[in-house]
Formats: structure tokens, sequence, C-alpha cells
């Protein structure tokens, strides 16, 4: 394992892609959650620009957000977790090659770029409109082109399938691939036979969105191992669970004028500071302070 600790993040996805089939993605919206799930034994962890969007910002995931507020969170997290992270790119805003430099110097392991308009909508919205292949080509050989790491993941997302049907999802992931893109995200499919015929058609990696509430069914991972499926990605399930939980805990104290009988649902302070590693961080603090240590 110490020899992981010299690859770079990219090499670290491609290495954690090897080791687990399919690879489970958990998001991550904040540094403490990737904490949270490299305890429980994830080896990638994803950012999401709706995540960006909706958790830092407040905003619907319509394009709002800037390169430089998902850069910040990029840098947050990939500061405090080894994990490997994918993030987010949407349409990787005015200039890809720039945009990918950028998130290799934050310290994010790969991006996906989708083939929306840059004005564009969540991926199980109604609405999409997509660019052209030859311009979406054209963001993937930007982005390549601004690789400065070769084992930087480059995915491209293919948002097709609700907006051209089936078959134009499948030519155009193989158009994004002959661009240069490494793997496939495919957006929205609804049927394990879909997947089977997508990862069949095309010769890299396919990533499976399982987002609640959306297009998609909550297959297992099993269920997908079984169609070919290389990576399975959930979000936003995380920050969906903290969100009615915090709701709860509002609407409760609102009520009762206390805290008392959510308290069991809480994370406690000791358990907080375990993960946080306070002792280390105080004796950091305390030697800073008295110039001595009380290591033996």
């Amino acid at each position: 394992m110490n020899g992981d600790n010299q690859l770079s993040p990219g090499a670290k996805f491609r290495l954690a892609l090897k080791q687990e089939t399919p690879l489970q993605i958990m998001g991550t919206i904040n540094a403490f959650c990737a904490l949270l799930a490299e305890r429980t034994g994830y080896r990638a962890i994803y950012l999401s620009g709706a995540g960006v969007a909706n958790a830092s910002y407040g905003l619907p995931d319509l394009g709002y957000t800037s390169l430089e507020d998902v850069l910040e969170e990029i840098k947050r997290i990939a500061q405090i977790s080894a994990l490997p992270l994918l993030v987010d790119g949407d349409t990787a805003w005015d200039n890809p090659q720039q945009s990918v430099s950028a998130f290799i110097a934050a310290g994010a392991a790969g991006i996906h770029i989708e083939d929306q308009v840059a004005l564009k909508r969540c991926g199980h919205r109604l609405g999409k409109a997509l660019v052209s292949v030859s311009e979406m080509q054209s963001r993937l050989q930007m982005a390549v082109a601004g690789r400065v790491d070769p084992e930087f993941v480059i995915m491209a997302r293919t948002d097709a399938l609700s907006v051209e049907g089936f078959d134009a999802a499948v030519a155009r992931a193989q158009a994004y691939v002959e661009a240069g893109a490494d793997m496939i995200f495919a957006e929205a499919l609804t049927t394990l036979a879909e997947y089977k015929q997508f990862t069949q058609a095309v010769a890299v990696p396919v990533l499976a969105n399982i987002t609640e509430f959306g297009q998609t069914p909550l297959f297992t991972v099993a269920e997908l191992k079984a169609v070919g499926v290389d990576m399975v990605l959930y979000p936003l399930s995380a920050f969906r669970a903290m969100n009615a939980a915090a709701l709860h805990v509002y609407q409760t104290v609102r009520e009762q004028g206390t805290q008392q009988n959510v308290l069991s649902s809480m994370q406690t302070r000791s358990a907080l500071y375990e993960i946080l590693d306070y002792e280390t961080s105080e004796r950091d603090i305390d030697v800073l302070l008295t110039g001595q240590s009380d290591e033996k």
C-alpha cells in the first residue's frame, strides 16, 4: 500500500479500477464526507457538480457554478483524503484544456465532460440539448491537450439516450473514444439490457450513474457486473440522507424546544473527534506552544 502513495491521483484511480470490478465510486460533497467514505472502505470518491451547486451555493444544477468554485472544493477534498477523486466537469467551461490542467493541479484524479450545451440541465431532467458530435470531440481533444499527467482520467459523458435514442448514444460514445476519452459515462440508461448492449459496443470502461429518484433503476453491483459495467457511481446518496436528517433535526428542535429526542440519530462528539484525529492535532499544537514533545 505504501507504493500507492507515490502514484498520481489519476494512476490511483486506474489502479482502483483494476482492484475492484465494478468500482464503487461514492459521492462526497465535502472533505469530511471524503473521510467518511475512506473510513468505510471505498477506493474512489466523486465530487458532483450538482453537489457543489446545491450544497455549497444553494443553487440548482443549471451551470451557475464556475470552474473556480469547483476547484476550491477539489482542493479541500484532495488535501484531506488520499482516495482518487473523480470530478464532474460539466461542459468543461470555456477552455477544456485549461480546465483539465487546473483539475490536475488541484488534485483531482479525473474529469467527466458532457455533451450538453453550455446551459446544461441535470442528466435526469427533461429539456436537455446536445452539442454536435464534432463539437464534443473538439472538447475532448482540447481536454487531452491539457493532460499534463498522462494517467489523469478523461471521461466522456453522453446524455444522448433521452434526446436522440439508444443507437445515437452508442455512436456518440464510440466517437468520443476516438477523440481521446479514456472512459464513458452512460447517463440515464433504464434497463440492464441497455447496459449490456452499451458495454459490448464500447471498447473502454463504462460508468453507470445509479442516482436516486432518477430515470435509472437502483441496480445492484452484482447486476451491473453481469452486464459488463466497470464503474458504479452514487453521486449524491449521502447528501440526500444528510438533508433529510438535518431537516428532521431543525423541525424537531423548533417544535419541541430541545434536541433531546434526536440525540440518538446524531454523531457523538467523540466519534467526530476520532475521525478527525483530534488527539494528534492537539499534540502538535502543544509542541508548538511548549517547544517540547512528549515522545520518549
